[in-house]
């Protein structure tokens, strides 16, 4: 059982209980701890250490159960930043740990961001659906397996880096070993069941956080750099759509965008009707015509 199991064992088994479990309630109830006492201190300690690091509220109360009163632990689901009781303990556990830092044993690469804090996923939760894809891919990031997916009707092999919740979608980000590169899915399109596929050999790196991206920098595809030329009363509104403007001599200006998903990168330029042009490349300009061509 690997780290991450057994820490969503952990929390799910704490959230599961009205009273504070005491460490040997833990050891029996909880799976993927070693039955030799000491050994299962030690791998305990080192467990609420993590939980904390990632922002758990995990109490020490005493357990009314004993006389004397032995200390035990307990974490309550209201200190969980709002997030709503009809969630059951794993699937709670889950949520919050897919959206924390998880720490893993190691150098520093064995830091992997999982996504932002509790106050977001309380923010987002509403529109969540949990099915167990989600943690199936944070185990794989925090242990460092590669999995396999169909996705756009195509086989992938991923090393997941990341999973964050972003603009109501959650997002893996990771390494694509037949396209040799960083890619962005969302998961809910991941078609089909997600497999193991061993384990993970590329570094592990920075990515962008899907929610600071824009629509046509949200995809999977290689990114392709579009030229859009727009007319000199519409400057002040391109560099607030697209951010990166320069102006001609003609007084017109142009945006230089990196484009991932042409759809939303067509419907952002069609925000200024005939007062922007696609100068290239030409493959998002003929794409343009052709779907306007469709509408007449």
């Amino acid at each position: 059982m690997s780290k991450l199991e057994r820490l969503l064992n952990l929390t799910a088994a704490l959230l599961a209980s009205s009273v504070a479990l005491t460490a040997e309630q833990i050891r029996e109830r909880v799976s993927g701890y070693p039955a030799d006492k000491a050994a299962f201190r030690r791998m305990f300690e080192r467990d609420k250490v993590d939980l904390r690091d990632m922002g758990v509220p995990l109490k020490i109360v005493p357990n009314p159960n004993y006389d004397p009163p032995i200390d035990g632990y307990l974490i309550d689901k209201n200190d969980y930043a709002g997030v709503p009781v009809e969630f059951e303990p794993d699937e709670l556990a889950a949520l919050h740990l897919a959206a924390n830092l998880v720490r893993l044993d190691g150098a520093d690469e064995g830091l992997v961001k999982l996504g932002g804090g509790p106050s977001d996923v309380a923010e987002h939760v509403g529109m969540i659906h949990f099915d167990g894809m989600v943690a199936t891919l944070v185990e794989a990031a925090a242990s460092r397996r590669a999995v396999s997916f169909r996705y756009s009707n195509e086989e992938r092999v991923v090393e997941p880096w990341r999973v964050s919740f972003a603009k109501g979608h959650w997002y893996l980000a990771g390494w694509d070993r037949l396209r040799d590169d960083d890619r962005l899915y969302r998961i809910d399109r991941i078609e089909g069941d997600i497999s193991s596929a061993g384990e993970a050999a590329h570094p592990v790196a920075s990515t962008s956080d899907p929610g600071s991206l824009r629509g046509w920098e949200l995809g999977d595809s290689d990114p392709v750099t579009a030229v859009v030329r727009v007319d000199a009363e519409r400057a002040a509104w391109a560099h607030r759509v697209f951010g990166n403007v320069e102006a001609n001599p003609d007084g017109t200006h142009e945006c230089r965008v990196q484009v991932r998903n042409i759809a939303a990168f067509r419907s952002a330029v069609l925000t200024f009707l005939d007062h922007a042009e696609i100068i290239s490349p030409p493959e998002l300009r003929s794409d343009m015509v052709q779907w306007l061509e469709a509408q007449l």
